[in-house]
């Protein structure tokens, strides 16, 4: 600290001021103490201005001492003033909820794919600074490459790069993104044992602002039922939840036709030999069932019951048979209490196409409650329709209360007659048949039912994975055009799935989405005149448990620069 003096027309001022770098990287200073004016100084400390000035001196010099003691004691003292205006262009607000991601980033070694990158391509652009800010930013405020750039310059850690490096850099981890992929498994290693020895997989689509076909954005079948072309996507996610790899394919495709390649790079470039297959019956076609009886695979599909041959439907449908899961006791159904939370099971040999199987057929009470209420209130709203009058054209929507509505629109003579509708009891019952009932085929012909069904429970869990991807992460609609650049895109989307599903399975599956994502978009800073921060969070249990985790502390009354560029290093496991 030093004295400085302000002179006016009729007097003269002491201050004691403190340098300091302010967030713009230009050396200024702040008044810490005023000591007078030369006229009251004299009278104490006089007689002479030389007089003042050292005594004026010696008191920064205390002062000085006095600030490095509480930088010790980790105490600080900050002068504000109320008729002092703010900076133009100062930055108050920062944005510090990343640096529990950038944790997962560094210890996914993204940093190191990204510096292998730079050494193949020879570009001058930071591309590992684009990749994580991108991803940060997808996590925490979802928005347009664009927009991406402006919410990274919140960021503690400024960006290092300029706008158009951003677009340069969507060309290379487009064309790179299956080295990407491989990366992110081979380095995921380092986090813990990886559970792929299940792999889930499923498909969704992302719908384009756009009214023409375009490359693979083609018309198909839309998630949103929009009218919109459309990209798919199929991915896999192993047993603990976390996203494996993915591909894209075109709209209008089948999606039983995306697994194969997909599962050949997972073969290949991975090096996954040995797993389960599990998925829903449309991606569980004889074709990809037999496929993945090949090797040390194995598969378990869910099977739909209506599909069965009529042999094996009619005995998925009969209420005897039945045990309990738990320990394998017989059980009749028709015993069973209304309240029951039980579940139960049946097996048989299943043989299609001369690949051996077991199908096992279960029942749930509490399922079928579920199933019994949803279709009275569908039974009540098509008695609705029925009474007003306004029966509409039956869609193909499963769920479309209108299906229960009978028409006859003919006499018993075959002669022309007005259409007449009517509530069809026959189509309702042979609904109910169906409740509480679920079935899957396996070729495990030994393992425990248990250890079977419980693999198959698992599958919710991709499409959570694809539920924060849609809306979390606000992964669609698209708005970019090149093929290229699309990829990158959603590259971008999974490895922010992968940080953040690392980052939950960190705090132990807790807390739910929601509620994590609340945190760390809250979890903001404010600068102190270039001193340091002060947190603007609520410190709870769940900010507690993520610096736990991460290994750091960011919950401090007041955080120096210094301590805040440790904290930093430390987010990167430094």
């Amino acid at each position: 600290m030093r004295v400085t003096t302000s002179k006016s027309k009729n007097s003269e001022s002491f201050y004691i001021t403190k340098s300091y770098i302010n967030p713009k990287g230009v050396s200024t200073s702040v008044i810490v103490r005023k000591l007078g004016t030369l006229a009251d100084l004299l009278v104490e400390h006089g007689p002479t201005r030389d007089d003042v000035m050292k005594w004026a001196k010696e008191e920064a010099r205390l002062e000085t001492i006095k600030y490095k003691n509480e930088q010790q004691t980790k105490s600080v003292q900050i002068t504000f003033h109320s008729n002092h205006q703010m900076d133009y262009d100062q930055q108050v607000f920062y944005r510090g909820g990343y640096l529990f991601l950038q944790s997962v980033y560094y210890r996914l070694q993204l940093h190191k794919t990204c510096r292998k990158l730079r050494d193949k391509y020879k570009f001058q652009y930071d591309m590992n600074s684009i990749l994580s800010d991108l991803i940060y930013a997808r996590i925490l405020e979802p928005c347009s490459k664009r927009s991406s750039f402006k919410v990274a310059s919140e960021f503690l850690e400024k960006p290092s790069y300029q706008l158009h490096d951003i677009y340069r850099a969507l060309d290379v981890l487009g064309r790179e993104c299956d080295f990407i992929q491989s990366e992110v498994y081979k380095n995921s290693h380092l986090m813990g044992k990886r559970n792929d020895r299940i792999l889930y997989y499923d498909c969704t689509n992302y719908y384009f602002e756009i009214e023409q076909e375009d490359g693979d954005k083609k018309y198909g079948k839309s998630k949103e039922h929009r009218p919109n072309p459309i990209i798919q996507m199929g991915m896999f996610m192993d047993g603990d939840g976390i996203p494996l790899a993915f591909s894209l394919f075109p709209g209008n495709s089948n999606e039983q036709t995306s697994l194969k390649p997909l599962e050949e790079k997972v073969l290949q470039d991975f090096g996954c030999r040995k797993f389960i297959y599990c998925s829903d019956a449309g991606l569980g076609s004889e074709k990809i069932k037999k496929m993945n009886h090949a090797g040390e695979r194995a598969f378990i599909v869910t099977q739909s019951i209506k599909k069965l041959n009529k042999e094996d439907k009619s005995w998925a449908l009969d209420r005897t048979g039945f045990k309990r899961v738990s320990d394998d006791t017989p059980v009749d159904l028709s015993e069973i209490p209304e309240d029951d939370k039980g579940l139960y099971y049946k097996d048989e040999p299943y043989i299609s196409r001369q690949l051996d199987q077991r199908l096992i057929v279960t029942y749930s009470p509490k399922y079928a409650r579920y199933q019994k209420q949803i279709r009275d209130r569908q039974v009540e709203r098509a008695e609705k329709m029925l009474e007003s009058g306004t029966v509409k054209k039956v869609r193909k929507n499963p769920n479309d209360p209108a299906r229960f509505i009978g028409k006859i629109a003919a006499t018993e003579e075959g002669e022309e007659a007005k259409i007449h509708t009517y509530l069809d009891t026959d189509k309702i019952a042979e609904e109910a048949r169906y409740d509480g009932l679920y079935a899957l085929t396996t070729d495990l012909l030994e393992d425990d039912v248990q250890d079977i069904l419980k693999v198959s429970e698992g599958r919710w869990e991709i499409e959570e994975c694809f539920r924060i991807m849609k809306t979390d992460f606000e992964a669609r609609p698209i708005f970019l055009h090149d093929e290229t650049r699309i990829k990158a895109h959603f590259l971008i989307c999974f490895l922010s799935l992968a940080v953040y599903r690392y980052l939950e399975r960190d705090l132990q599956n807790a807390y739910t989405c929601e509620t994590i994502l609340d945190k760390l978009k809250n979890m903001n800073f404010a600068d102190i005149q270039g001193q340091g921060y002060i947190p603007l969070y609520i410190r709870d249990k769940l900010t507690d448990e993520l610096h736990a985790v991460c290994g750091f502390h960011t919950d401090y009354q007041f955080i120096t620069k210094s301590q805040m560029r440790t904290i930093q290093k430390k987010s990167k496991g430094r």
